[in-house]
């Protein structure tokens, strides 16, 4: 196909292999890596290639996209893949790393004269699934087109902000939709432990929402979560606790207190401590209760 283009993924978990998936579904060819290497050989399945290190995932490759847990994650994996990078090769940076964490990225960008496209998704296991990721964008208005086959493959819509991705004017939009997501997704848990220790049926609870301008897709996706027990994480709690740290040591940079942001860190930090960080951010639940 004429639009065919080489596609790296470096970072295979959840949102990784989903994208990688896709990618190769719509045509693309498509090498991934992974630092657990089991994660990434299921992909070959879907005719990936598997890499032997993110050098051998981005050699010959006209974009990279990188989905790994953190900025640190990201920066180290880039300097590994550096021997096989070459000038002009679009970087579509996914993770979401927080305004401080992007700067070395696209320092690492110039560097190596890559297109450096600040690019960090909305959306957890299913869209990603799916192809229906939102995708935040900031990156060279000349230098587009070139993706718009990788982000119609990983995506179901693109918003542009702004036309240079080392602004990191994506990565800030992508922390102040996150903080909104993280609060519903408190506020949910919250309602439902305050039901058990009220002893009031949950699911009245939900019934009183219906319909009305407080009910929303999102509390009923984790309020059956929580009522389910079943935490199959479609966004580990351990990620959102990292982007809910990105999001307070944003805010406090520039003057900005969050003090719902910081108590849903913290509430975060203790279900971690309880054993649930594997599962999905829903068991914030488990952070009501001292057992």
């Amino acid at each position: 196909m004429a639009d065919q283009l080489e596609v790296a993924v470096l970072g295979t978990g959840i949102m990784g292999a989903a994208m990688a998936r896709n990618l190769s579904r719509t045509g693309h060819a498509v090498r991934v890596w992974n630092r657990t290497r089991a994660k990434a050989e299921p992909l070959a399945a879907d005719g990936a290639r598997v890499a032997d290190s993110p050098a051998d995932a981005v050699r010959g490759a006209d974009v990279v996209l990188t989905m790994l847990y953190d900025g640190a994650a990201v920066l180290e994996t880039m300097t590994a893949a550096a021997p096989g990078l070459r000038p002009g090769t679009v970087w579509l940076q996914t993770t979401t790393v927080g305004t401080e964490g992007l700067t070395p990225l696209a320092e690492l960008a110039d560097t190596h004269g890559l297109v450096f496209f600040d690019s960090p998704v909305l959306g957890t296991k299913g869209p990603a699934e799916q192809g229906k990721l939102v995708v935040l964008g900031a990156g060279r208005e000349d230098a587009r087109e070139a993706v718009t086959s990788v982000l119609a493959a990983v995506g179901d819509r693109t918003v542009w902000v702004g036309a240079d991705g080392a602004s990191g004017a994506a990565t800030r939009l992508k922390l102040v939709c996150n903080s909104w997501v993280l609060t519903l997704t408190h506020g949910t848990a919250e309602a439902l432990a305050l039901a058990k220790g009220l002893d009031v049926d949950p699911r009245s609870f939900l019934d009183a929402m219906a319909g009305g301008s407080l009910d929303c897709g999102y509390l009923r996706i984790k309020a059956s979560a929580i009522l389910d027990d079943d935490y199959t994480p479609n966004f580990a709690l351990t990620t959102a606790a990292k982007d809910a740290r990105l999001i307070v040591s944003a805010g406090e940079a520039e003057g900005v207190r969050l003090d719902i942001a910081e108590a849903g860190a913290n509430r975060f930090a203790r279900a971690e401590a309880k054993g649930h960080g594997a599962q999905d951010m829903a068991a914030t639940y488990f952070a009501s209760f001292d057992t």
